[in-house]
């Protein structure tokens, strides 16, 4: 189980390979929410999403062979693999399922990256990229479970706090990856709080079971919040340190990316966005004198799908 100091290691690893991200600080009544509101653009990272720093993190922490790396993604981790691998000089290969956005396919090409669609869930492009590293001996860069990638991840916690002051930290939840790195960051120092889509309730389940469950997947955040499984450590991260998880609609997801771009002028794509839905719908409900920091941790979508 990794912990602080592995994140701020990882930080000191990669802060010259990443963007340091803004931070908005929100009065209360913004959004509609009761208390005042800290929101991180980290959809302003390198390729779109906090995925950039788990990738730099694992590329730069191995050996990687003349085959270069390979990775099994709904979209936007290929992306940073794809760009990291850029710009430490090795190939990429990146295996998307069919629901993968045209955006973020796009921008995996656009980065040299060779780019195969199999599969309609993230579960079946993750078979196929597995046998093809085992065929060209490719560096595999996991998009959740691997020490290596969430420690990457973790990093945006760390900035985060030194930015700014709040006691709950609101993450959007996927394979686990991002949260077990904020877990590991700021765990014991600030309320950690889980926040999944109806579809894609991976960790709630797997609270639920007081284990990993296989869970169907559908729904708006699909492409990204899409593992039907949370990974093993990633759960035991969130076991010890996650203090609530809680589940919201499509619509309040897509409320909440109308806001974004309404309010702030901010593009975030569903994922991005889920996080905000919590706290807009009321799912979570902050106490009184509360401060809630929120990621915003991605945008790997076209403008056109914003809801107006």
């Amino acid at each position: 189980m990794i912990n602080r100091s592995d994140v701020e290691a990882a930080w000191a690893r990669i802060k010259t390979h990443v963007r340091r991200t803004p931070v908005m600080e929100l009065q209360a009544g913004t959004f509609g929410a009761p208390c005042p509101v800290a929101v991180k653009l980290e959809q302003l990272q390198v390729s779109g999403t906090f995925k950039g720093r788990g990738a730099h993190h694992k590329i730069l922490t191995s050996t990687v062979p003349a085959s270069g790396v390979i990775a099994a993604s709904g979209g936007n981790h290929g992306a940073a693999v794809a760009y990291a691998a850029r710009a430490l000089g090795h190939k990429a290969e990146i295996f998307v399922p069919t629901i993968a956005s045209p955006a973020k396919v796009a921008r995996l090409k656009s980065y040299g990256a060779t780019v195969t669609q199999v599969g309609t869930l993230y579960v079946e492009a993750r078979e196929a990229s597995e046998k093809r590293a085992a065929e060209t001996g490719a560096l595999t860069v996991h998009a959740y479970e691997d020490p290596g990638v969430f420690a990457g991840a973790g990093t945006v916690a760390l900035e985060f706090a030194e930015q700014s002051k709040f006691d709950t930290l609101l993450v959007a939840v996927g394979g686990g990856g991002l949260i077990a790195g904020c877990a590991a960051a700021l765990g014991g120092l600030t309320k950690i709080v889980a926040i999944e889509t109806e579809g894609t309730p991976t960790l709630f389940e797997a609270r639920k079971a007081g284990k990993p469950v296989q869970v169907a997947i559908s729904g708006v955040a699909a492409d990204a919040l899409g593992a039907s499984l949370i990974g093993t450590p990633n759960f035991e991260l969130a076991q010890k340190y996650v203090a609530e998880a809680f589940l919201v609609t499509d619509d309040a997801v897509r409320a909440a990316q109308k806001a974004l771009w309404d309010e702030l002028r901010v593009i975030a794509e569903p994922s991005g966005a889920t996080s905000l839905a919590a706290l807009m719908s009321g799912a979570y409900k902050p106490a009184a004198g509360e401060r809630v920091g929120i990621l915003i941790c991605g945008a790997n979508t076209e403008l056109s799908a914003i809801p107006q």
